[in-house]
């Protein structure tokens, strides 16, 4: 397919992307945002689409995955403390939500628990706070993709101890 017949068939699929994207996002500003995003990443990739295969699915695909890594990537900075088994998971006052005395009280209090742990613990733990892989963190440092695990974990038990008034 050569890139102007490409660019035409991108054009003519922007209003079933906007579609798609306003019944993900159920917001029209972020529908508008992940369109533009997989517009750019398929121009982008645009070598890895099959020819005579179904392009429409092929960006809905792309699409669906942006959203997909973006909302894990919004979470995952969220998040404070999480356990894979039933404790709760402190959350940061989300950007919807008014700042209160309280709960800038309550970021202060869990920055600074993250900031008293040690080094080999924070390091870790503030990097998988970021979205960092563990494997990302691993080469990063230089350590076993085991020692990061087990690290975060233990940061995480550090911080649910120091934060159990949070806890219901």
């Amino acid at each position: 397919m050569t890139t102007l017949t490409f660019g035409d068939n991108l054009l003519k699929m922007t209003d079933i992307l906007g579609y798609f994207a306003l019944s993900l996002t159920k917001n029209q500003k972020d529908a508008e945002d992940l369109v533009q995003e997989t517009l750019v990443k398929a121009l982008t990739y645009k070598d890895h689409y099959q020819p005579n295969t179904n392009f429409k699915a092929w960006l809905q695909t792309i699409m669906k995955n942006t959203f997909i890594n973006q909302y894990r990537k919004t979470k995952r900075a969220k998040a404070v403390v999480t356990t894979r088994d039933d404790v709760e998971v402190l959350d940061f006052v989300s950007a919807t939500e008014e700042f209160t005395p309280e709960s800038t009280l309550a970021t202060k209090e869990i920055n600074m628990v993250i900031d008293a742990l040690g080094d080999n613990l924070r390091v870790p733990f503030t990097m998988h706070l970021k979205g960092f892989k563990y494997k990302e963190i691993a080469d990063e440092l230089g350590i076993p993709i085991g020692t990061v695990k087990s690290r975060i974990y233990l940061a995480k038990q550090s911080l649910m101890d120091s934060l159990r008034h949070y806890r219901n």
